[in-house]
């Protein structure tokens, strides 16, 4: 395995852009949870933060690889939608840079990962559509049980697919935190995971029109399972 920064491929990660506060300051900040970092320098990528700014899908000419990372609610006017009593913080700012760095992505054929608010955002690029309210529609809270603190679920991963491929086909527990979720798949998704509900929790695009663009609704980031990120590095180090 490489380590970060010997020659190993270039990651983007989407970054958030909040309000922040360290020592006597508190400003606007592009900041990303530390774990997605960790996990793509163990993987021995060469982590990039991406912060959510116009233009910023210039970037993905000089990356091998992109991680869309989770945060707030997609909003529901991309997928023709009007925000339902449930909907939380949008940021359509980021939305707007992160649906252009997942469009040049699949342009250039870079290797794409998804996770959570990540996977969410990518059905919607591919015209698909979102529950905006999870436990609306399968009658509990077990994906986002606790405020600010993962919850876990078991996943079952269908055979014949590249996410088997990697992680096996389960079923495994999994760290979550999520109250919205897949409804309509976008064009050229198949779902390649469940929750025992039924709620999709995983997709991958036909590899005839993308060679690795998967998503998860889970946060792999936050539990000691790193297959997918090495997955991620990997093709991204066969593609330099």
């Amino acid at each position: 395995m490489t380590r970060a920064g010997e020659n190993g491929p270039l990651i983007g990660i989407s970054a958030y852009s909040e309000v922040a506060r360290w020592g006597l300051w508190e400003q606007q900040a592009t900041l990303l949870p530390q774990n997605y970092v960790d996990q793509v320098a163990a993987a021995g990528g060469v982590p990039v933060l991406l912060p959510p700014v116009p233009g910023v899908e210039a970037a993905v000419s000089r990356l091998d690889g992109l991680v869309i990372s989770g945060g707030p609610d997609v909003e529901p006017v991309r997928y023709g939608q009007a925000p339902g009593p449930q909907t939380m913080v949008v940021r359509p700012g980021r939305d707007e840079a992160e649906l252009a760095l997942f469009r040049a992505a699949l342009e250039a054929g870079t290797p794409v990962l998804g996770i959570c608010r990540g996977m969410q955002l990518m059905n919607v690029a591919l015209g698909g559509t979102l529950i905006q309210h999870l436990p609306d529609a399968v009658g509990h809270d077990g994906h986002s049980p606790t405020p600010g603190a993962m919850g876990r679920h078991t996943v079952t991963v269908g055979q014949s697919s590249c996410l088997a491929s990697i992680v096996g086909t389960g079923p495994a527990l999994v760290p979550t935190h999520h109250h919205q979720g897949i409804d309509r798949l976008g064009i050229g998704l198949a779902p390649t995971a469940w929750a025992e509900d039924g709620t999709i929790e995983a997709f991958e695009l036909d590899q005839a029109r993308h060679p690795f663009a998967l998503g998860v609704q889970w946060h792999p980031e936050a539990g000691n399972e790193a297959k997918l990120f090495r997955a991620l590095v990997e093709t991204a180090s066969r593609g330099r």
